[in-house]
């Protein structure tokens, strides 16, 4: 009898293969990026920013995975989306879909007056300018395979959460890749690097190859792979899942065209 070959086991985000799942279809993701800049946005880039994001709702998942699990429970709930947030900062990413979320209400801060008299919090605006908000519902499907490719299930309403966090996510990457290419590189942010508390200080800006694009060069009017690698340092920490994130784009684009 033929030996087959042994199959991987998936144990969380960190074993899990970035070509295991695509959850967010590239026409999904170059849309975003047409609602923040008419920019060109290459084949490579719309790969690369669609596996970031996979890499971060992927931990947002497995930390919900692990707050349900200690309620002995499968299904994950709104609940289990802030006790992952709260163990782990760096999973605090999508921050403006938290004024549109009854999840998040109360975790902002009450603002107050010059009075002293709360101001209420924002509304919804009806707006005619795109925004992450207003096309969040366009990520559910993909957050559904997603959810389903680690074995879990959750709620509508975490659903909901889980999709709104992760177009306000991509818009900002979106964003930030394209004021990289504006700008010629990492400028803004070039010379501080934000440090999880305990975390070993990272070596000198000019020494790091991930964040060597202090000098970008390239199309100014196309946003390619090193654009969403160097967005990625912008919107997340220095830590972990901003490792992770970046290692798995790089391998979700090894054969991937740059046009």
């Amino acid at each position: 009898m033929t030996a087959q070959p042994a199959r991987t086991e998936h144990s969380g985000p960190e074993t899990a293969s970035v070509m295991d799942v695509s959850p967010f279809q590239p026409s999904l993701v170059k849309a975003v990026f047409r609602d923040v800049t008419p920019m060109h946005v290459s084949r490579s880039a719309t790969w690369a920013a669609a596996s970031v994001t996979r890499t971060v709702l992927t931990e947002i998942i497995d930390g919900a995975r692990r707050a349900a699990a200690a309620e002995a429970r499968k299904k994950l709930i709104p609940g289990d989306l802030l006790s992952a947030i709260d163990r782990n900062v760096e999973l605090e990413v999508g921050a403006k879909w938290y004024d549109h979320s009854p999840t998040f209400q109360g975790l902002t801060g009450v603002l107050y007056d010059a009075e002293g008299v709360i101001v209420p919090s924002r509304k919804r605006s009806r707006s005619r300018k795109p925004s992450a908000v207003v096309g969040a519902h366009r990520f559910e499907a993909g957050v559904k395979k997603l959810l389903r490719s680690q074995g879990a299930t959750a709620v509508p309403a975490m659903v909901r959460d889980l999709d709104g966090i992760a177009s306000v996510f991509l818009t900002d990457l979106a964003r930030d890749a394209a004021m990289v290419v504006r700008e010629g590189g990492v400028k803004r942010f070039g010379t501080v690097t934000p440090v999880m508390s305990g975390e070993p200080a990272p070596p000198p800006f000019l020494k790091d190859p991930r964040r060597a694009l202090s000098a970008r060069r390239g199309h100014r009017r196309t946003i390619g792979r090193d654009d969403i690698l160097a967005a990625t340092t912008i919107q997340l920490f220095g830590g972990n899942l901003r490792q992770r994130a970046l290692t798995e784009a790089r391998e979700a684009t090894q054969n991937t065209s740059a046009g």
